[in-house]
């Protein structure tokens, strides 16, 4: 749960550091309020959101059991410990 939750996180802060490594590119002040304008915050908000929602709507399709699936979990059967597998 908690390798999702900083994939997102990690997701949503892509534009936020896109924007950064850009103002440092353009050597224009990454650090100056004047760099970070509040339409360009609002754009990058926005952005951000949109790759989050695809993000969780890519996990949701692609990830996870095949439907109609039964996983057995791990277990020792006859002293011998049997892996867990997917039915």
């Amino acid at each position: 749960m908690i390798r999702t939750v900083l994939t997102e996180v990690g997701v949503f802060l892509i534009p936020f550091v896109a924007y950064a490594v850009f103002l440092m590119a353009t050597r224009a002040g990454v650090t100056l309020p004047a760099s970070w304008p509040l339409d360009m915050l609002a754009k990058l908000t926005l952005a951000a959101l949109v790759l989050v929602i695809v993000s969780f709507l890519l996990l949701a399709e692609y990830t996870g059991a095949p439907p109609n699936s039964t996983y057995v979990p791990a277990h020792i059967e006859n002293g011998k410990l049997v892996p867990g597998v997917e039915k």
